[in-house]
């Protein structure tokens, strides 16, 4: 659904911000607890959205101000464009079983 979007509001969760990036569409954060004031302000900082909105502050005014500054600003859809290129291209699950590989013992039973 996301790529569909044009901006996607949400709790900047781990896995949310992930599908976001990679959908290539900007995003309004509103973050909650635990990690996601981290993904929150991550998104921010690679300009694919405007400052994060604390739950705290979400009101129907809020939320429309973010979103206006999310899509008036050409910058944000063309970050967000550029970026999930390049998550799409990374190939993740290779990366970490090449760091798994590297700590492996060799007395856990892999075939030689």
């Amino acid at each position: 659904m996301f790529p569909r979007t044009a901006a996607v509001v949400h709790h900047a969760g781990a896995g949310t911000t992930a599908a976001g990036l990679r959908a290539g569409v900007p995003a309004v954060p509103v973050p909650v607890p635990v990690d996601q004031p981290f993904w929150a302000d991550r998104l921010h900082r690679l300009g694919v959205s405007p400052a994060p909105l604390p739950m705290s502050e979400l009101t129907a005014d809020t939320l429309a101000d973010a979103l206006r500054t999310c899509l008036d600003q050409p910058s944000y859809h063309d970050n967000a464009v550029f970026l999930a290129r390049r998550v799409r291209a990374e190939d993740g699950s290779a990366a970490v079983l090449e760091i798994l590989r590297r700590f492996e013992h060799p007395s856990c039973g892999r075939p030689s």
